[in-house]
C-alpha cells in the first residue's frame, strides 16, 4: 500500500494493486497500455493543435481559450494520476497532516526484476517525450506572444506552461529524488574517491 512521507521524499512503495497483478501476465507487446499511451499525448497535443489553429477554428477567443483550458486541466489529471503511474510507475501527490500542513509526496515503484515486465520501454520513451517537449512549445509560445503584443493569450499560454510544467517537475523528483537525496549521492561518491586516493597513496608509500 501507499506509504507517506512528509519530508518530500521520492519513495519506494506498491503503488496500487491492480498494477502488481500485472507483473504476472506474459508481456505480449511493447505498448502494454494503448489508452493510456493515447490520452498521454491526446489532451496535450490537442491543446497546442487548437492554439495554433484557433483563428481557423472558431472567431471567438472565449471558446478557443476555454477549449485550450480544458484540454489543459484534463492532461493534468490525466498524467498526473493515471498515465505517469501507469507507463512508468511514478506519481506524485499533495498530502495534509492532521495538523494542516501540507506535504508533498513524491513516489516510485520498488526496484524489482519484475519491472521489465510492466514498464515498456516504448511507453517509457512517449512518456518522458510528450512531458519534456509540451512544455518547452509553452514555452516558446509564451515567449511569442509576449514579443509579439497579443497579451490576450498571455493568460492561456502561462497556463500551459504552468500546468505542464508542474508535471514535468514532479516527475523529475519522482525519477531522480530531491536535493537531499542527490547530496547524500554526491557526498557517498566523494567519499569512496577519497578513500581509493589514499588507499592507492598508502600502497604507493
Amino acid at each position: 500500500m501507499l506509504s507517506q512521507d512528509s519530508n518530500d521524499d521520492t519513495e519506494d512503495v506498491s503503488l496500487f494493486d491492480a498494477e502488481e497483478e500485472t507483473t504476472n501476465r506474459p508481456r505480449k507487446s511493447k505498448i502494454r497500455h494503448p489508452v493510456a499511451s493515447f490520452f498521454h499525448l491526446f489532451f496535450r497535443v490537442s491543446a497546442v493543435v487548437v492554439y495554433l489553429l484557433c483563428e481557423l477554428l472558431s472567431s471567438s477567443f472565449i471558446a478557443c481559450m476555454v477549449t485550450i483550458i480544458l484540454l489543459l486541466s484534463c492532461d493534468f489529471w490525466a498524467v498526473k494520476n493515471v498515465t505517469g503511474r501507469l507507463m512508468v510507475g511514478l506519481r506524485w501527490w499533495n498530502h495534509i497532516d492532521e495538523d494542516g500542513k501540507s506535504h508533498w509526496v513524491f513516489e516510485s515503484r520498488k526496484s524489482t526484476p519484475q519491472d521489465n515486465k510492466t514498464i515498456s520501454e516504448a511507453e517509457s520513451r512517449i512518456f518522458w517525450l510528450g512531458l519534456i517537449a509540451c512544455p518547452i512549445l509553452w514555452v516558446i509560445f509564451a515567449f511569442s506572444a509576449l514579443f509579439s503584443f497579443k497579451v490576450k493569450w498571455l493568460a492561456v499560454v502561462i497556463m500551459g506552461v504552468v500546468l505542464q510544467g508542474a508535471n514535468l517537475y514532479g516527475y523529475i523528483r519522482c525519477k531522480v529524488g530531491n536535493k537531499k537525496n542527490l547530496t547524500s549521492m554526491a557526498t557517498s561518491y566523494l567519499g569512496k574517491q577519497f578513500l581509493r586516493q589514499n588507499a592507492g597513496d598508502d600502497q604507493a608509500s
